[in-house]
């Protein structure tokens, strides 16, 4: 047996004592013999590409429609806000309708439902002539982003063996990743109307593709479609080795006969529910508090208001590209390191960034000629005795350097992680519900911090926020080292018999 989770020792984990059959000749452990599931993934996680494009979509608009030559498309700076925090109300709603979608269509069906309010969304903005077509668009992509966001790594997990779970459930952060890359390259060559207009493309594409892909085995088994689901299965591995087929499909079919079809309140009260889904939700509620979403949505525009070397549109795109490479990395190396001891890093390096981009916006130069237009900041606290800053002051550097590594270690554990883990330690029962749940409490609290983050610059500064996320990344480290499980190179069927048997408790 693997060491159990979190570290506890004895047979009460060891709910699974029949071994899977040895590997064949020339055949590693976990290795992955198909290439059908990397297909189905990449289908699937198509839906988050249009999630990252569309989420940074205002980082570049926002300047150009604030400079618009049409008065009923010109942006005020509480019209800007609301077209940048809209999109996190849109997504919230997705999320409450995943937890009731993921269970009623699957996990597949739910995915492909999420082009519809996607391709409207985008038509919309691409021909708006009033600012009621911009917000409408922008929340109905926002709808779509919460809906893919709670759906796609349910259904990665659930097809993916668990020796490359970890690499194949961070390519939904990937793919969302290189959508807001996309955006910003894009956004330095197109108009705001044809950046929309763009934004259709994969949404189409992902549709295409899922209609040839398998819906999740065990979904098809919770809804006694047994036949189906093996052949679901038998379709994603691709492997002459039918007996280690069996032998998965029979602990999936174990596990999903041992539950009831429909959660009772008495089972949801129940410590190895409540557990996982509370420790989910957390996770999500601190991966917003850490000021990815605000930082993302205003990235261009907080590079307008300090000081700079480079220009503002040149800065988001380098972030963008450095937030890609750090995903990817972590894709690569979380079935090697683990995921608590990337989420440790990932805390770290957030904190310092934050903590140098506080302490840069409070003591280091002011831009020459700040954007007030965007109404970041009419004037930060103290910025009447901070030196202007010269073009080729290298110092300027600080602000991109800062805000790289925050993205890089964001990209490296907090980002992915999360919703891998989400997808992980929820139980099979109440996942869909549960995933919902944490899409809509992640949305509403990156709704919240959107909205606010302008009021407060305005109010306190640019470096009240991002001495307050600095804080979130504190507790982060913390609540990591004393509820987070590890759950690398462990099927769903053992973390949920852990939570189930387990000796030590999570919240201790």
């Amino acid at each position: 047996m693997q060491e159990p989770l979190l570290g506890a020792e004895g047979r009460d984990y060891d709910t699974f004592p029949e071994e899977p059959p040895a590997p064949g000749p020339g055949e590693r452990p976990g290795a992955l013999q198909s290439k059908k599931v990397f297909l189905a993934t990449f289908a699937a996680v198509l839906g988050n590409f249009s999630f990252g494009y569309a989420l940074v979509y205002t980082s570049p608009v926002i300047p150009a429609l604030e400079h618009s030559s049409d008065p009923d498309l010109r942006l005020t700076k509480t019209q800007a806000s609301w077209f940048g925090s809209i999109f996190t109300l849109g997504a919230a709603a997705g999320g409450l309708s995943a937890m009731l979608l993921n269970d009623l269509l699957g996990r597949k069906l739910s995915i492909m439902f999420s082009a519809l309010p996607s391709v409207v969304g985008y038509a919309l903005m691409a021909g708006a002539h009033g600012l009621w077509m911009l917000l409408l668009g922008r929340m109905l992509t926002g709808f779509a982003g919460g809906l893919t966001a709670a759906c796609i790594p349910v259904y990665v997990s659930e097809i993916a063996p668990p020796g490359v779970r970890g690499a194949l459930g961070a390519t939904p952060q990937l793919m969302a990743v290189f959508g807001s890359l996309s955006l910003y390259a894009l956004g330095l060559l197109l108009p705001w109307r044809w950046l929309a207009v763009a934004g259709e493309g994969p949404v189409l594409i992902m549709v295409l593709l899922l209609s040839f892909m398998p819906n999740s085995p065990r979904f098809l088994l919770s809804r006694g479609r047994e036949e189906e689901a093996l052949r679901a299965l038998t379709w994603l591995r691709h492997t002459a080795d039918t007996q280690a087929v069996r032998w998965e499909f029979e602990q999936i079919q174990n596990n999903v006969q041992r539950q009831n079809s429909r959660m009772s309140l008495a089972e949801a009260r129940d410590p190895h529910m409540f557990r996982p889904t509370l420790i989910a939700l957390l996770m999500r509620f601190l991966q917003q508090l850490t000021g990815i979403t605000p930082i993302l949505v205003y990235l261009q525009p907080i590079f307008n208001s300090t000081a700079v070397l480079l220009p503002p549109e040149d800065d988001a795109a380098i972030v963008g590209a450095v937030r890609l490479l750090s995903v990817l990395i972590a894709a690569l190396t979380m079935d090697l390191a683990g995921r608590k001891v990337l989420l440790f890093v990932s805390a770290t390096v957030m904190f310092a960034a934050n903590l140098t981009l506080g302490l840069y916006v409070q003591f280091g130069p002011r831009a020459l000629a700040p954007n007030g237009t965007v109404g970041l900041e009419n004037m930060p606290l103290g910025a009447t005795e901070q030196p202007p800053a010269t073009p080729s002051s290298y110092l300027t550097l600080v602000p991109l350097l800062a805000t790289m590594f925050f993205i890089m270690g964001y990209a490296m554990g907090w980002g992915p992680i999360t919703w891998l883990l989400m997808s992980e330690i929820l139980p099979l029962q109440a996942r869909g519900v549960a995933s919902g749940l944490c899409v809509l409490a992640s949305w509403l609290t990156a709704f919240a911090l959107t909205k606010s983050f302008l009021l407060v610059v305005n109010a306190f500064g640019l470096q009240v926020p991002f001495f307050f996320f600095a804080a979130i990344c504190l507790v982060s480290l913390v609540f990591t080292g004393c509820c987070v499980p590890e759950t690398k190179g462990r099927s769903l069927e053992q973390i949920e018999s852990y939570f189930r048997t387990g000796r030590r408790s999570f919240l201790r």
